[in-house]
């Protein structure tokens, strides 16, 4: 009986018995718990696990995913600058471990690859990429060694897709002086193969974990088409306890015109003591009920302001609920609460960072406002007839002129009226392309998009070039990655 037991063990809980590294249940809960965001009751179950097996590799590495998600969920600097002093001590202690084990290097490649990913939130480039180029060749050799141990192809198809939609900077220069490179589809190819097959092998307890960073990957590096159905489809299967399935459905439903569908998710999240604080999810509600113009969503925003304790999001919460009092109460209200966008917070995010641009200029129209909230939402219909009683010559502004066709395309883009989008983008690229505003560069990359679709590459190749060539306008930096990505797959090269 015993030894029926133990095999069990063995073939629920992969390469547990290894000295150092005993993946068991305890720890197993322990890290089902920090997926689904119950950091506290992660924390104790290791505590136990300290008291009975001190040595154990597993609990260090799981410790880190506490650390990891605990900054993810609070955004705090400060809490970052502390716990960073955790790396190098758990990293010392695993590399007194077991080298035969292949949770040796996974473990390591792990706390590099978590760190690193941090550190990109708040501009610490040249130590993040010393971390991912560590991360990267730890799970190379550690496929050389143990090519059955398919978790490494988890880090390594992160990673691939990271660099290869990378934008320029100093991320990118320093990672390629040290010749590390990445290919995004590889990546993307990479994840999806693994979350469409973890379930079926004895590695399927780590599934969550993949489908979180394959979600990350196909939202917000490769900006896919596909990034809705797919984490629909892969989040499923994820228990409807986890806190951290409720947060990556409604971010993807809300970005990619779902948002009936988010704001029902949000609404019904899973809620209690045993939940890390997630102070995001109030801001995001009220992007998501903004988007229908419920103006009610203004109190989702300041309840982001008043439980937030991180960095991010700060002068975009004051923006949305500037737009509020501009749609509600006229420029007078907008002006009292656009200096807050200008006095608070920080810029180390790009919303944030538009936020205070958008700050400096002029309050925006209000049937141009209306419409872009109503586009984010995907509410098409409802966007085109705020413009409906509106003309191009209505607008004097160059801005305003220009965000009119930008908006105007977007929406018919939106309703599959391509050949009415590809006109008015056509009409935004000439007005605004000389201007600091996105409108022309994000025009040139749909465009690019539309033509891609349509497999007439020359065409699609000639407007992401266009969008490259901008320059010193809002979301450079996305654009031209998301451009440039267009190039390389038209190209079918590698990045």
């Amino acid at each position: 009986m015993l030894r029926i037991v133990a095999l069990a063990v063995f073939f629920l809980f992969p390469q547990a018995l290894y000295a150092n590294f005993d993946f068991n249940a305890n720890c197993l809960k322990a890290y089902q718990q920090i997926f689904e965001l119950k950091l506290s009751n992660a924390r104790q179950l290791l505590q136990a696990e300290k008291k009975i097996n001190p040595d154990n590799g597993i609990v260090l590495m799981l410790e880190n995913y506490i650390d990891y998600f605990y900054l993810l969920t609070s955004d705090s600097k400060s809490e970052f600058d502390r716990l960073q002093q955790n790396k190098s001590r758990r990293l010392d202690l695993i590399a007194a471990g077991d080298k035969s084990s292949p949770y040796f290097l996974y473990a390591q490649a792990e706390i590099n690859l978590q760190w690193a990913l941090i550190r990109g939130r708040y501009g610490e480039y040249m130590t993040a990429a010393r971390e991912i180029r560590k991360a990267k060749v730890q799970l190379q050799e550690n496929t050389e060694k143990f090519p059955g141990f398919h978790l490494n192809a988890k880090g390594l198809g992160l990673i691939n897709a990271f660099l290869g939609n990378l934008p320029d900077g100093i991320l990118k220069s320093t990672l390629a002086t040290f010749g590390i490179k990445g290919n995004l589809q590889a990546g993307v190819a990479m994840l999806d193969k693994l979350s469409a097959n973890l379930p079926q092998s004895k590695y399927a307890a780590f599934y969550d974990e993949v489908v979180f960073y394959y979600v990350f990957v196909l939202n917000d590096i490769a900006h896919s088409p596909q990034a809705y159905a797919k984490t629909m489809k892969y989040t499923e299967r994820i228990s409807d306890s986890s806190l951290l399935k409720t947060y990556l459905q409604a971010l993807v439903c809300s970005k990619n015109a779902h948002n009936e569908e988010a704001i029902a998710i949000l609404a019904n999240r899973p809620e209690g003591p045993a939940y890390q604080a997630f102070p995001y999810l109030s801001f995001l509600s009220g992007l998501t009920k903004l988007n229908k113009l419920d103006y009610s969503s203004s109190a989702d925003f300041n309840r982001f302001l008043q439980e937030n304790k991180g960095v991010n999001y700060i002068k975009d919460a004051h923006l949305h609920l500037a737009w509020i009092a501009l749609l509600k109460d006229g420029t007078a209200a907008y002006s009292a609460q656009i200096t807050k966008v200008k006095s608070q917070g920080y810029i180390y995010q790009e919303k944030d960072k538009q936020a205070q641009n958008e700050a400096a200029a002029p309050a925006p129209d209000k049937a141009l406002l209306k419409a872009r909230l109503l586009f984010d939402g995907g509410y098409y219909q409802k966007a085109l007839g705020v413009l409906a009683d509106h003309k191009g010559a209505d607008f004097d502004a160059g801005r305003d002129k220009t965000e009119y066709y930008y908006r105007l395309g977007r929406i018919n883009a939106g309703l599959g009226k391509e050949d009415d989008a590809l006109s008015a983008y056509q009409n935004a690229i000439s007005l605004g392309k000389n201007l600091r505003y996105y409108y022309a560069a994000n025009s040139a990359l749909q465009i690019g998009k539309i033509f891609e679709a349509r497999k007439n590459p020359s065409k699609a190749t000639a407007f992401f070039n266009i969008a490259v060539q901008m320059k010193n306008h809002d979301y450079e930096s996305s654009i031209e990655t998301q451009a440039k990505a267009g190039i390389k797959r038209l190209e079918g090269g590698t990045n």
